[in-house]
């Protein structure tokens, strides 16, 4: 099969590499759409990688060929989308139905390969089957889908309160739009780009703030009447809106970080006394699983596309085939040049 094997730090090949076998509780996938995740990011172009040789790719979507003897939760035919944590199931946190903690786990696309490429395999178990109507571009949707709903239920996020959501990357405009059909009341959206925050207002953003305005704090404080947000998602994971959650958060409101960092963050005095001062309920959100694995963020990312209610025509930046994997990534060295998901067709 042909694959876009990453070799080396900036060296993806369009290989011809072996159809993986399967093992009895394993199904092989015909990879129909698959991602370029913001972590592929630096697995490509720093050094991030496991290991290599290795092919990445973790948000997919495809055609079942193969099925173990063991699976019976799919059939070949099926159209499905893969969860790509593969737990223990064994450890103390699986038992729990605490997937994401598992110590002992292995990940398609970063630990074992993954899905640039045509045919990708997995346990039966991690396969979810779409819903007629949906896509496979929508299908390969659905984790970055998973990891949003999977951090607002972790915050125990409530409908009627005012929410504010930090960051209209990928993950802010989907967490937005599950914000908005778990009942949110009114959905501020914070970005320093326009044209992301045109898209939040597009997507269901009741209020866009850019904090590049030097009075987008006073607007927060006359919209909110000086309360600031009861529920608070930080989805970017740089220092500035660490600190801005924290800061516009009301009394005894909620924040939940999901974007990851990848720069040291310091907190004065002053800022981490928010928490205190505020008592605040301070969260982090890993991944996107929950019992019975691979959890409930799965099957309801499933429920929002086939009802309309997730919409990502406008977070693609390109559909391109996977031969141009090398060619693509080279745009990622330039600033601002990709302006949304990119997936590759397989």
């Amino acid at each position: 099969m042909k694959a876009a094997v990453l070799h080396d730090q900036r060296d993806i090949r369009y290989d011809e590499i072996v159809v993986p076998d399967i093992k009895e509780d394993e199904i092989l996938v015909k990879v129909k759409a698959t991602g370029i995740c913001g972590s592929d990011i630096p697995r490509v172009l720093g050094s991030a990688a496991h290991y290599y040789p290795i092919v990445l790719g973790h948000e997919f979507s495809g055609e079942v060929v193969e099925v173990g003897s063991q699976v019976t939760n799919v059939k070949a035919g099926d159209r499905i989308s893969g969860a790509p944590l593969i737990p223990c199931h064994k450890c103390i946190d699986c038992t729990r139905g605490h997937f994401s903690q598992c110590k002992h786990y292995s990940f398609i696309g970063s630990r074992v390969d993954g899905s640039w490429a045509e045919y990708v395999k997995m346990p039966g178990i991690n396969a979810i089957k779409l819903p007629e109507k949906v896509s496979f571009v929508q299908g390969a949707f659905f984790e970055p889908t998973t990891v949003a709903l999977h951090g607002l239920f972790v915050m125990d996020f409530r409908g009627g309160y005012d929410t504010a959501i930090v960051g209209m990357g990928t993950i802010g405009l989907l967490t937005l739009q599950c914000a908005r059909i778990l009942g949110a009341r009114r959905i501020f959206a914070f970005d320093i780009d326009n044209k992301r925050l045109d898209i939040a207002r597009d997507y269901g953003a009741d209020v866009c703030i850019n904090t590049g305005d030097d009075d987008f704090r006073e607007k927060v404080n006359e919209l909110t009447r000086g309360r600031g947000f009861d529920m608070v998602i930080e989805t970017a994971g740089v220092e500035f809106t660490e600190k801005l959650c924290l800061e516009i958060a009301a009394n005894k409101g909620n924040v939940m970080f999901i974007g990851t960092p990848s720069r040291p963050i310091t907190l004065q005095p002053r800022e981490f006394e928010h928490i205190n001062r505020k008592e605040l309920t301070v969260r982090g959100s890993w991944m996107s699983y929950s019992a019975p694995f691979p959890g409930r963020e799965w099957e309801l990312a499933g429920c929002y596309f086939a009802k309309g209610l997730i919409r990502i025509e406008e977070l693609i930046d390109r559909i391109v085939p996977l031969e141009d994997a090398a060619e693509v990534f080279k745009d990622f060295e330039v600033p601002g040049k990709v302006k949304g998901k990119i997936l590759f067709e397989v």
